[in-house]
Protein backbone atom coordinates (compact mmCIF):
# COMPACT_ATOMS: atom_id res chain seq x y z
CA UNK A 1 0.00 0.00 0.00
CA UNK A 2 1.52 3.53 -0.46
CA UNK A 3 1.33 6.58 1.53
CA UNK A 4 -0.52 9.79 0.92
CA UNK A 5 2.71 11.79 1.94
CA UNK A 6 5.83 12.13 0.48
CA UNK A 7 8.75 9.71 1.15
CA UNK A 8 10.55 10.64 4.48
CA UNK A 9 8.10 13.36 5.48
CA UNK A 10 5.53 12.64 8.36
CA UNK A 11 3.72 15.20 9.03
CA UNK A 12 3.72 15.99 13.07
CA UNK A 13 0.33 17.45 14.88
CA UNK A 14 0.09 20.49 16.55
CA UNK A 15 -1.43 20.21 19.90
CA UNK A 16 -5.56 20.75 19.56
CA UNK A 17 -4.51 20.70 16.06
CA UNK A 18 -6.04 17.92 13.99
CA UNK A 19 -4.97 18.66 10.47
CA UNK A 20 -1.22 17.81 8.99
CA UNK A 21 0.86 20.24 8.05
CA UNK A 22 0.90 21.81 4.48
CA UNK A 23 3.76 19.94 3.07
CA UNK A 24 1.98 17.07 2.76
CA UNK A 25 0.00 16.24 -0.53
CA UNK A 26 -3.36 17.44 0.49
CA UNK A 27 -5.27 20.51 1.63
CA UNK A 28 -6.10 19.80 5.19
CA UNK A 29 -9.94 21.10 4.20
CA UNK A 30 -10.31 18.14 2.12
CA UNK A 31 -10.05 15.76 5.22
CA UNK A 32 -12.21 15.80 8.28
CA UNK A 33 -11.25 12.88 9.91
CA UNK A 34 -7.82 12.66 10.38
CA UNK A 35 -6.10 11.72 13.50
CA UNK A 36 -2.43 11.09 12.76
CA UNK A 37 -1.42 9.78 15.98
CA UNK A 38 -4.28 6.37 15.94
CA UNK A 39 -4.63 6.23 11.96
CA UNK A 40 -1.65 4.38 10.35
CA UNK A 41 -1.37 5.05 6.64
CA UNK A 42 -2.87 2.39 5.36
CA UNK A 43 -6.47 3.29 7.35
CA UNK A 44 -6.42 7.28 5.76
CA UNK A 45 -9.16 6.98 3.60
CA UNK A 46 -10.24 10.02 2.59
CA UNK A 47 -14.00 11.45 4.09
CA UNK A 48 -16.05 12.72 1.38
CA UNK A 49 -16.18 16.55 0.82
CA UNK A 50 -19.36 17.97 2.18
CA UNK A 51 -21.02 20.08 -0.92
CA UNK A 52 -23.72 22.95 -0.66
CA UNK A 53 -23.84 26.42 0.61
CA UNK A 54 -25.32 25.64 3.93
CA UNK A 55 -22.67 26.62 6.32
CA UNK A 56 -24.29 24.94 9.64
CA UNK A 57 -24.42 21.89 7.25
CA UNK A 58 -20.53 21.73 7.27
CA UNK A 59 -20.15 23.03 11.05
CA UNK A 60 -22.54 20.24 11.88
CA UNK A 61 -20.43 17.59 9.73
CA UNK A 62 -17.52 18.99 11.25
CA UNK A 63 -18.88 18.96 15.12
CA UNK A 64 -19.81 15.94 15.02
CA UNK A 65 -16.72 13.87 13.98
CA UNK A 66 -15.24 12.06 16.51
CA UNK A 67 -11.90 12.63 16.14
CA UNK A 68 -12.04 16.35 15.77
CA UNK A 69 -10.60 17.75 18.82
CA UNK A 70 -11.75 20.96 20.90
CA UNK A 71 -8.79 23.38 21.98
CA UNK A 72 -11.04 23.71 25.39
CA UNK A 73 -13.73 22.56 27.33
CA UNK A 74 -15.34 26.04 26.99
CA UNK A 75 -15.21 25.58 23.25
CA UNK A 76 -17.04 22.57 23.80
CA UNK A 77 -19.26 23.82 26.19
CA UNK A 78 -20.38 26.61 23.27
CA UNK A 79 -20.68 24.24 20.71
CA UNK A 80 -22.93 21.90 22.81
CA UNK A 81 -24.82 25.26 23.98
CA UNK A 82 -25.16 25.80 20.04
CA UNK A 83 -25.69 22.27 19.27
CA UNK A 84 -28.89 21.93 21.78
CA UNK A 85 -30.51 25.52 20.77
CA UNK A 86 -30.26 24.57 17.06
CA UNK A 87 -31.52 20.81 18.25
CA UNK A 88 -34.33 22.99 20.29
CA UNK A 89 -35.14 25.37 17.43
CA UNK A 90 -35.70 22.54 15.18
CA UNK A 91 -38.23 20.98 17.63
CA UNK A 92 -40.07 24.42 17.83
CA UNK A 93 -40.43 24.64 14.41
CA UNK A 94 -41.54 21.28 13.76
CA UNK A 95 -43.91 21.88 16.79
CA UNK A 96 -45.14 25.65 15.08
CA UNK A 97 -45.53 23.81 11.62
CA UNK A 98 -47.51 21.05 13.42
CA UNK A 99 -49.76 23.54 15.21
CA UNK A 100 -50.17 25.45 12.19
CA UNK A 101 -50.94 21.99 10.36
CA UNK A 102 -53.78 21.26 12.65
CA UNK A 103 -54.74 25.17 13.05
CA UNK A 104 -55.49 24.77 9.16
CA UNK A 105 -57.28 21.31 9.40
CA UNK A 106 -59.60 22.97 12.21
CA UNK A 107 -60.28 26.06 10.04
CA UNK A 108 -61.14 23.42 7.13
CA UNK A 109 -63.43 21.60 9.07
CA UNK A 110 -64.26 24.80 10.44
CA UNK A 111 -65.19 25.85 6.87
CA UNK A 112 -67.35 22.45 5.61
CA UNK A 113 -69.18 22.77 8.82
CA UNK A 114 -70.46 26.31 7.75
CA UNK A 115 -71.04 25.68 4.22
CA UNK A 116 -73.51 22.86 5.29
CA UNK A 117 -75.22 24.98 7.80
CA UNK A 118 -75.53 28.07 5.58
CA UNK A 119 -77.02 25.52 2.88
CA UNK A 120 -79.06 23.97 5.73
CA UNK A 121 -80.65 27.82 6.67
CA UNK A 122 -80.44 28.23 2.80
CA UNK A 123 -83.28 25.64 2.57
CA UNK A 124 -85.00 26.43 5.45
CA UNK A 125 -85.33 30.43 3.93
CA UNK A 126 -86.54 29.01 0.83
CA UNK A 127 -89.13 26.79 2.45
CA UNK A 128 -90.18 29.52 4.54
CA UNK A 129 -90.42 31.97 1.87
CA UNK A 130 -92.73 29.37 -0.01
CA UNK A 131 -94.89 29.01 2.94
CA UNK A 132 -95.49 32.99 2.66
CA UNK A 133 -95.43 33.24 -1.13
CA UNK A 134 -98.66 30.19 -0.34
CA UNK A 135 -100.12 32.42 2.34
CA UNK A 136 -100.05 35.41 0.71
CA UNK A 137 -101.39 34.05 -2.56
CA UNK A 138 -104.27 31.84 -0.32
CA UNK A 139 -104.94 35.57 1.71
CA UNK A 140 -105.36 37.12 -1.87
CA UNK A 141 -107.57 34.93 -2.67
CA UNK A 142 -109.68 34.84 0.25
CA UNK A 143 -109.90 38.40 0.22
CA UNK A 144 -111.06 38.47 -3.50
CA UNK A 145 -113.52 35.69 -2.20
CA UNK A 146 -114.75 37.83 0.85
CA UNK A 147 -115.32 40.97 -1.30
CA UNK A 148 -117.00 38.63 -3.82
CA UNK A 149 -119.33 37.90 -1.20
CA UNK A 150 -119.92 40.85 0.69
CA UNK A 151 -121.20 42.34 -2.68
CA UNK A 152 -123.21 39.31 -3.04
CA UNK A 153 -123.99 40.45 0.50
CA UNK A 154 -125.53 43.32 -0.33
CA UNK A 155 -127.53 42.80 -3.02
CA UNK A 156 -129.58 40.00 -1.58
CA UNK A 157 -130.08 42.74 1.33
CA UNK A 158 -131.59 45.15 -1.36
CA UNK A 159 -133.44 42.88 -2.63
CA UNK A 160 -135.32 41.40 0.48
CA UNK A 161 -135.43 45.18 1.18
CA UNK A 162 -137.48 45.96 -1.93
CA UNK A 163 -139.13 42.49 -1.83
CA UNK A 164 -140.72 43.94 1.55
CA UNK A 165 -141.05 47.32 0.39
CA UNK A 166 -143.32 45.88 -2.61
CA UNK A 167 -145.26 43.93 -0.05
CA UNK A 168 -146.41 46.14 2.47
Amino acid sequence: MTSLFPAGILPEPIAGFPFPSFETTFAPWDYYNLDLESTTSSQLSPEPVISGSSKESVQDHVNSSPNVQKPTSEASTVDERKQRRKISNRDSARRSRMRKQEHLETLRNQVNRLRIENMQLTYRLRFALDCCYRARTDNDRLMSERITLHQKLVYVVQVMLLQQHHHR
